[in-house]
C-alpha cells in the first residue's frame, strides 16, 4: 500500500494536533482548583508503584547536597533511578559520590530497607527532593 506525500503529511498534522489537544486537556486538568502539590515531610514514607521510599535527611558540604533515603519493596532495582532535586526552577539528576561521605545507592532488596545516600550538585537555596517510579511522583520538604 503506497500513500502519497500529501497523505502522509496530513496525517502527521492530525496526530500533531491530537497530541496538541491532549496535552491542553492534562494542563487544564492539573492547574484545577484542586491541584494541590503534597509535601511530605523527612522521615515520611511513600509508597510508588512496589517501592517505598522515604528520605531522611538532607545535608551540603563543599561539592554536594547529600541526601540520605530509605527504599524496600523490589529486588535488584537501580537504587539512584528517579530521584531528583529541585532548587528554584532548576531540576538536578542524581551524581555519583565524589567524597564517600555516606553509603553509596546501588541496589534496593525486595524484604529489607536499603539505607543509603543519593547526591546531587551541590545548590543555593532550599531543594526539595522528588522521586518518580510507575507514573507517579512524590516530593519531600527539607525544612521544617
Amino acid at each position: 500500500m503506497h500513500m502519497s506525500t500529501r497523505k502522509l503529511i496530513m496525517w502527521a498534522l492530525f496526530c500533531g494536533v491530537l497530541i496538541l489537544g491532549a496535552g491542553v486537556f492534562k494542563l487544564w486538568q492539573t492547574t484545577g482548583d484542586g491541584a494541590q502539590v503534597q509535601l511530605l515531610q523527612l522521615g515520611e514514607s511513600a509508597v510508588l508503584g512496589d517501592m517505598t521510599v522515604s528520605v531522611n535527611a538532607v545535608s551540603k558540604n563543599a561539592s554536594q547536597t547529600l541526601v540520605e533515603v530509605s527504599m524496600q519493596g523490589v529486588e535488584g532495582a537501580d537504587a539512584l533511578s528517579g530521584w531528583r532535586m529541585l532548587v528554584g526552577a532548576v531540576i538536578s539528576e542524581a551524581q555519583p559520590m565524589s567524597d564517600g561521605s555516606g553509603t553509596p545507592c546501588t541496589t534496593t532488596k525486595l524484604a529489607e530497607p536499603t539505607l543509603c545516600t543519593v547526591a546531587f550538585p551541590v545548590s543555593e537555596g532550599t531543594p526539595t527532593i522528588a522521586y518518580i517510579r510507575a507514573g507517579q511522583q512524590e516530593q519531600w520538604a527539607t525544612t521544617p
